[in-house]
């Protein structure tokens, strides 16, 4: 998780230095999407992960289970959620399964150290 957060962090930054105002409406649509409305924030989170997952985008498994771990989602709830990914998503999510799993894991230990990044 610590590389994840440091390539993404690099990644964002020179996203968002090249100044191009598309570019930054999509970012602020996409942040926009997961704030509280008729759904709570938490639970869209849930939701970006299962299509992460259907997806394939480790990247963005691993973005959103750590947004889950860090507002509250247990285990158990975490993998009900991935369990409706896999069955969309077929035996070709499997292997994003098993990172997915690992990820959280390792989140779930920091958060229970009080080491989760805030």
């Amino acid at each position: 998780m610590k590389q994840f957060r440091e390539e993404r962090a690099q990644g964002q930054k020179l996203v968002m230095d090249c100044d191009h105002l598309g570019i930054k409406r999509f970012f602020r649509l996409d942040a926009a999407a997961y704030e509280d409305g008729a759904l709570p924030g938490r639970t869209k989170e849930l939701m970006g992960l299962v299509a992460s997952a259907v997806l394939r985008c480790d990247d963005c498994i691993d973005y959103h289970l750590e947004q889950a771990v860090k507002t509250g989602w247990s285990r158990e709830e975490v993998h009900d959620a991935l369990h409706v990914a896999l069955v969309v998503g077929g035996s070709i999510v499997i292997p994003h399964l098993r990172r997915a799993f690992a990820s959280l894991e390792e989140l779930l230990a920091e958060r229970a150290a009080g080491t989760l990044p805030a």
